[in-house]
């Protein structure tokens, strides 16, 4: 078997953009008519950069590769240009790449990618999902703790079992920045009317995004330690390894990271320094699938569990479960609310979601096929990328 053709979808993801403004989505073709999906997540250019930059790597390595050989074609990626050493960019394009070529070979097999991957584990994989805004909301439940806590509620009902949220707010060019006291303030209050809301029964994950210095996340660390939270998320940027572990140190809240690392490589070393004890990696961005179950293993070792992250399209949702059930030490997968809206609508059957958890599918490969009809009247059109950040202070 050969890959003999592909097809490379921008897609716009329409308002209110829950899992990013586009997902960039990557179909591989072979010669006895088979096909995968794959998906590149939140490469740092115009996405329709981002689909020359795949198609590169598809006419100068990938057509006429057998799609079975995913070690090979991995390591001819991984060094391509004499790289050979993680980033995001080119770390996304594999990804993509990768997890059609699994989802091929599921399908050749006719069986699970998991079942490929060392069989099932878990019937069920428990989800969590960020607070989102309504239309009728007439205050911002990003900021706004009462909502908040009345948002929770309403998951919490749904079947909900880990609820995150962020309310330390944007993200700027110039972080990692000093909260100030109203800012600590906030996050705790914020914190405390979701935990009367919902109790001792389901999780908080606080969830921020590398915004403040060390001295600043472990003063805030201290200040929400009476609540009890699953996780405190990438309370520094990833690049220094030693202070998010000096955060672990001084804080009995689990430390969680990873959505913005990628290999075997970057994740080994924030394990051995003890950064953090939840990895957050993103099947889109870290290499794959194969390179996500290598990553899994390490952590198995370290005695630390995975939640997948995921603020993008079903595609590397699919691919992220396919993980998950086959991996001893899967703690959370991250959703967008319950599955719904576009992300099943690009789907021809959507992602079983039932009552806070996943029901896994027992089709071949990733289990999922897209809506080519659908995705071609959503084309992105739009200037901006996936995510943006705040090209200014925050005082």
């Amino acid at each position: 078997m050969k890959i003999l053709d592909y097809k490379i979808f921008v897609v716009d993801n329409p308002a209110p953009h829950f899992g990013g403004r586009y997902w960039i989505l990557l179909k591989l073709i072979t010669d006895n008519g088979l096909s995968g999906i794959g998906e590149a997540y939140s490469i740092p250019f115009h996405p329709h950069v981002v689909a020359r930059m795949i198609e590169d790597v598809l006419e100068r390595i990938v057509i006429g590769h057998d799609p079975f050989k995913i070690e090979k074609l991995w390591r001819t990626l991984y060094t391509r240009g004499y790289t050979g050493r993680p980033d995001i960019s080119m770390m996304a394009v594999i990804s993509a790449i990768e997890i059609a070529s699994w989802d091929i070979i599921g399908k050749a097999l006719e069986v699970p990618v998991y079942e490929l991957l060392g069989g099932q584990i878990h019937e069920r994989l428990r989800t969590y999902t960020y607070l989102y805004p309504k239309e009728s909301d007439q205050k911002d439940v990003y900021t706004d703790p009462e909502l908040a806590a009345q948002r929770a509620y309403e998951y919490f009902q749904q079947g909900f079992t880990a609820i995150k949220f962020d309310p330390i707010g944007f993200r700027s060019a110039f972080d990692p920045r000093q909260l100030t006291v109203e800012d600590l303030y906030h996050a705790k209050n914020y914190t405390a009317n979701i935990r009367e809301a919902v109790g001792g029964k389901c999780d908080l994950l606080f969830g921020t995004h590398g915004q403040m210095t060390t001295s600043s996340a472990i003063q805030l660390a201290r200040k929400l330690e009476p609540y009890d939270l699953l996780w405190f998320e990438e309370p520094v940027p990833p690049e220094n390894i030693s202070q998010m572990a000096h955060v672990a140190k001084s804080t009995s809240i689990p430390i969680a990271t990873g959505e913005r690392l990628t290999t075997k490589y970057e994740f080994a070393t924030l394990l051995q320094n003890q950064a953090a004890s939840i990895i957050q990696l993103a099947t889109g961005r870290v290499g794959g699938i194969l390179e996500a179950k290598k990553i899994a293993g390490i952590a198995e070792a370290y005695y630390a569990q995975i939640a997948p992250h995921l603020y993008c399209s079903p595609v590397e949702g699919a691919a992220n479960i396919q993980l998950d059930v086959c991996s001893p030490n899967f703690l959370s997968q991250e959703g967008i609310l319950n599955w719904g809206g576009f992300h099943a609508e690009i789907l021809k059957k959507p992602i079983v979601w039932q009552e806070g958890y996943i029901i896994p599918s027992s089709e071949p490969g990733l289990g999922i096929e897209l809506n080519e009809e659908v995705i071609a009247n959503h084309p992105y059109l739009g200037e901006e990328l996936h995510l943006e950040m705040i090209n200014k202070p925050i005082y």
